[in-house]
């Protein structure tokens, strides 16, 4: 997946710095999901949201809130269990960042 900016000279920077620091992003989110931190998880998701609109990748923006939306809706649940009802969405989310590229 291309970033919407990636013919953009003003952009192009950005977005390969972005695309750069994803993998650690992705290890980071790993890390909360098996420490069953999901209100890590969760703010995480948040800052993806915004990040992926904001350097042109709209399937990353939207899978990240999905994600953000449906642990926000279960945050009853213990973490545990919170994170497993999302596990889908979480590996969508991880799979999206491991295709962005940025040009």
């Amino acid at each position: 997946m291309i970033s919407a900016y990636a013919n953009d000279p003003e952009m192009r920077e950005l977005v390969a710095l972005f695309v750069s620091e994803l993998p650690d992003r992705v290890e980071k989110l790993w890390t909360a999901w098996h420490a069953q931190q999901a209100e890590q998880v969760c703010r995480m998701a948040h800052q993806l949201r915004g990040a992926g609109s904001g350097y042109g990748f709209p399937a990353l923006s939207e899978a990240a809130a999905k994600l953000e939306n449906d642990l926000r809706r279960i945050s009853s649940a213990s973490g545990g269990a919170a994170l497993e009802s999302v596990a889908e969405q979480f590996r969508e989310l991880v799979d999206i960042c491991s295709r962005a590229r940025a040009a």
